[in-house]
């Protein structure tokens, strides 16, 4: 008499029971972990971008990043930010290519960093004067006031531990 070769019905449900509840403990884990990830990175892209802020105005006679050619006098754009942060520049705050003689400061940063809770570049400038909002709208990356420094996330929702992502 041959033994049979294979697996029976049983056996197969048996393994795919084992797997579905094996499935079951580790992907609430596994979504937690990427959760926390997540706000882990948003904490730290928020201290880089602040204190990148911090020693461009250092370096430019007290001017904060945002303000075309460096002149306050002018409104702040996001353009203007996203130059100076990332070009080579002078005192004055004028760009220039990185590496370009007469401009020693800079780069601050390779590139304006992607929020990663509403993975959003975007950065939407506070003008002086402004109040600056009170809680997010999600429609942007990044919420900017060159005048006060203020920079956070314009991310709604939690960390697990309930702490809002706009007041981080």
């Amino acid at each position: 008499m041959r033994s049979p070769e294979g697996f029976t019905l049983v056996e197969i449900l048996i393994v795919v029971v084992i797997l579905g509840v094996l499935a079951a403990i580790v992907l609430p884990q596994v979504s937690t972990a990427t959760a926390s990830a997540r706000a882990s990175m948003l904490m730290d892209d928020l201290r880089i971008m602040r204190s990148q802020l911090m020693v461009f105005k250092a370096q430019h006679n007290g001017v904060s990043a945002g303000y075309p050619d460096g002149n306050p006098a002018q409104n702040p754009t996001e353009a203007a930010l996203a130059l100076q942060l990332t070009l080579s520049s002078t005192v004055s705050g004028q760009t220039a290519a990185v590496g370009t003689p007469g401009y020693p400061y800079g780069p601050y940063m390779r590139e304006m960093p992607e929020n990663p809770i509403n993975a959003n570049r975007s950065v939407r400038i506070i003008p002086d004067g402004t109040d600056f909002p009170d809680t997010p709208t999600n429609q942007d990356g990044w919420i900017y006031q060159p005048s006060t420094l203020l920079f956070k996330a314009d991310s709604p929702g939690t960390d697990e531990e309930g702490r809002p992502f706009f007041e981080y």
